[in-house]
């Protein structure tokens, strides 16, 4: 399953590679792209991960996430 973050407060590549770290140490998640230039993040899961736990993932390294799609 495909999930689309959209994450507000990201201004460098090392904002880049600390939400990219967070999200792959989510259980079930199989891969990360994160976009700078979009402010988004596109994350490939098992399909058991909920909405939540990328949320609180991305929440704890400074930064928002404002949607999920």
């Amino acid at each position: 399953m495909n999930k689309t973050l959209s994450i507000e407060g990201m201004s460098c590549d090392h904002c880049v590679m600390a939400v990219e770290k967070a999200l792959k140490a989510v259980p079930g998640v199989e891969e990360v792209e994160v976009d700078l230039a979009s402010k988004s993040a596109e994350v490939k899961t098992n399909g058991q991960v909920a909405d939540q736990a990328l949320v609180e993932a991305v929440g704890e390294t400074g930064f928002e996430v404002v949607g999920v799609r």
